[in-house]
């Protein structure tokens, strides 16, 4: 799975755009880097390897939702975005 592993300072992330296997920890080992993001530079915020991510995507893996939207912003990759459904918290009744 292509996903995005937290690096940087406490109120200071940058991430890392990996490859790894889905049930791995993403602060361990990852199979290859593909590039970096950093959400708080607008200019040169993102660098992304697209002959590795391609390759990778032709072998089957798959994209995060976060990162699949940031492919399809970077024309690496065509579709439409995907919207996260995130799950509501329960509230418990008295």
């Amino acid at each position: 799975m292509i996903r995005l592993a937290r690096r940087g300072k406490k109120n200071k992330p940058f991430y890392r755009v990996v490859i790894s296997e889905k049930a791995r920890d993403l602060f361990g080992t990852a199979l290859e880097t593909l590039g970096h993001y950093n959400p708080s530079d607008k200019e040169k915020g993102i660098e992304l390897n697209k002959d590795r991510i391609l390759y990778w995507l032709s072998k089957g893996a798959q994209a995060s939702p976060t990162v699949a939207n940031l492919l399809i912003k970077h024309n690496i990759v065509e579709g439409k975005k995907i919207i996260k459904k995130t799950a509501k918290k329960k509230v418990e009744k008295k």
